[in-house]
């Protein structure tokens, strides 16, 4: 089975420096080398050396392709540097907060000159609505140039700031994928990914999949949500959501992220356990796995 993973993390250097730029109390020297000590993790080193670390941990899972995340606004230079270096493996996807300064000029660069694939919004970390007009002119850049949009919703927890002892001052109420539907029904032809089967917003997330055929649904992570709902099993959550959105909008992801940890094979064989075990077939495991993330990342 050819496998492509649809959410990977790219913990590079810059972001270690830009998430903990306010820490004081961090022992000088090497600042993303300093923080990785901190963590257990292998010290991510230059973008390239990152990228290329990245090609050769897919080779030894036999992963086709996978999409690499800018994972904190800022960092979209180290994304875009690994893209360059392996443009048929990785695919560039980046954060940016709608709210912010200089969104267009960011956009513009992001997407045109970088040629990076997707946008990513956390409304309960950066703090605005889904149907804010900034939201709306996100989508309108997305769509004038085939780029996707993918947009966190439901709990959000950020591994790397519990480590460090960081707040995470996240309002959860803003990541309500019905709020998202709204937009996303203007913007028709922008694919829309709402990854972790909306993190324990799973009720609404299949309400705005099956109101907008543009919404997708990642099935990252441990999946540790479900706890919310009790009762709930991994394999009702894929029967449900195949039920409503059916096999081509389920796209595989791991949400992996550092090193040595690497890629986070357990998760797939759960997944791929769960699908066989509830007689999914082999044409729409395919395109789980990898026929849907190639049809939109051709």
């Amino acid at each position: 089975m050819h496998l492509c993973d649809a959410h990977c993390h790219f913990f590079s250097s810059r972001f270690l420096e830009i998430l903990t730029k306010d820490r004081r109390d961090l022992p000088s020297g090497d600042h993303a080398a300093v923080v990785s000590g901190l963590l257990g993790w292998d010290p991510p080193g230059e973008p390239e050396a990152l990228a290329d670390r990245w090609v050769e941990e897919l080779d030894r899972h036999d992963v086709a392709r996978a999409v690499v995340i800018a994972s904190v606004p800022g960092d979209e230079e180290s994304v875009a540097v690994a893209v360059a270096k392996h443009p048929s493996r990785l695919v560039g996807f980046f954060m940016l907060n709608p709210a912010a300064a200089n969104v267009a000029e960011r956009l513009s660069r992001a997407l045109d000159e970088w040629k990076l694939r997707g946008v990513c919004l956390f409304p309960a970390m950066h703090q605005y609505h889904l149907d804010d007009e900034r939201v709306g002119a996100i989508f309108e850049s997305a769509s004038s140039r085939s780029a996707a949009v993918f947009v966190h919703c439901g709990v959000l927890t950020v591994g790397v700031r519990k480590k460090l002892g960081m707040p995470s001052p996240f309002d959860l109420r803003l990541g309500d994928p019905l709020a998202l539907a709204l937009v996303a029904s203007r913007f028709p032809k922008v694919p829309v990914i709402i990854p972790h089967f909306g993190a324990g917003f799973f009720r609404e997330a299949l309400m705005a999949a099956d109101q907008c055929p543009n919404i997708h649904l990642d099935t990252s992570s441990t999946n540790s949500w479900i706890k919310y709902h009790p009762g709930l099993t991994l394999e009702a959550v894929f029967r449900q959501a195949l039920e409503v959105a059916g096999p081509d909008r389920l796209l595989f992801g791991t949400d992996s992220s550092f090193f040595p940890r690497g890629w986070q094979a357990p998760i797939f064989e759960q997944q791929r356990q769960v699908l066989e075990k509830i007689g999914v077939s082999s044409e729409a495991q395919q395109k789980i796995f990898s026929g849907n993330f190639q049809r939109l990342f051709s």
